[in-house]
């Protein structure tokens, strides 16, 4: 207990201390003066890139990254793998399905429909999951309609592709699906920072359901809990976090998959404990995610999707392989 109220902790400093570089450094350079500057001073050339760039982007990385690190914590409790993650159970991919099927449509001229339609994918998708999981008992079951889900909806995202009209649309999509937090406004800030809430509340719900399932499926039923609706909360918390994330940055992958592992360790396995701790994580790795992105020298800025696949998966296979090890043991 004493354990996971320190990690948590020092990952709001930690968070503090990145925001604060996050929103320093970048293409143009404030330096601490100028942020000072910024904040006594907003109308001024510093304020204007701190209040309508800079900080919009580094609170979407956060909001982001927690949702994504939230949605992942609450799948590996749910369905007791540690390798679930939110694109497993179909959401993020009937996200971007629906986004993608705006942006062909026409309808990325209309301030916030792309939001819209990626979250409207997502509640899809949720609602669906939620209706298979009150009647399947056995998580593998749901694993199995996610995966089904997941790929039907990459396949008809596939066939956006194939049969878009102008190569103008395709070439937004990709832009799109490769994620990002740039160019991102105070109204996606609210978005995502809206539907975390939203999550954090059925997670807080669901977390009770979550340890008993711990036990096995025998005891949990034995313990008298109501697991049929802490399945639905937890299934709710997942697909509305992952569906807001998708909805304002597009698809990032791995944080989701990692941030539980980095901390659950700290909390020794409890799938109760490890929600606030994944959900800073998540953040964290974010922010500073995006902030390499904006800091590398390149022709043409990383997108934020590609650069967490790049250095995540190598470090996710190191956890891992750490893991096996102990299990070995």
């Amino acid at each position: 207990m004493i354990r996971s109220h320190y990690l948590s902790l020092g990952l709001f400093v930690a968070i503090a201390a990145a925001s604060l570089l996050a929103v320093s450094f970048g293409e143009t350079v404030l330096g601490w003066s100028g942020v000072a500057h910024a904040f006594a001073d907003p109308a001024s050339g510093e304020g204007d890139v701190l209040w309508q760039i800079r900080l919009p982007r580094v609170l979407c990385a956060l909001f982001v990254g927690a949702a994504l690190g939230l949605s992942g914590a609450v799948m590996q409790g749910l369905l007791r793998n540690p390798l679930a993650e939110p694109g497993v159970i179909g959401v993020s991919g009937t996200a971007a399905f629906a986004a993608a099927l705006a942006i062909v449509s026409g309808l990325a001229v209309i301030p916030g429909a792309v939001e819209a339609s990626a979250l409207i994918g997502a509640a899809v998708a949720g609602v669906l999951l939620t209706l298979v999981g009150a009647r399947l008992g056995a998580p593998e079951g749901l694993i199995l309609f996610g995966v089904a889900l997941s790929s039907f909806s990459g396949a008809a995202t596939a066939l956006i592709f194939n049969l878009s009209p102008s190569p103008i649309a395709s070439a937004e999509v990709m832009a799109w699906m490769l994620g990002s937090v740039a160019n991102r406004s105070w109204f996606d800030v609210a978005w995502v920072a809206t539907a975390l809430v939203v999550a954090a509340v059925f997670a807080v719900l669901a977390r009770q359901g979550l340890r008993m399932l711990t036990l096995g499926e025998d005891v949990a039923k034995a313990s008298g809990l109501p697991l049929v609706r802490l399945r639905v909360c937890a299934l709710l918390a997942a697909a509305v976090a992952a569906g807001a994330a998708v909805a304002v940055a597009g698809i990032i992958g791995f944080v989701g998959l990692a941030a539980p592992h980095l901390v659950r360790s700290a909390v020794r396995g409890d799938p109760g404990r490890v929600l606030l701790p994944s959900a800073l994580a998540g953040g964290l790795m974010l922010v500073l995610a995006d902030l390499a992105t904006r800091l590398i020298p390149t022709d043409q800025e990383l997108k934020l999707g590609v650069f967490t696949a790049l250095i995540g998966a190598p470090l996710f296979a190191l956890i891992a392989w750490r893991a096996a090890k102990e299990w070995r043991l």
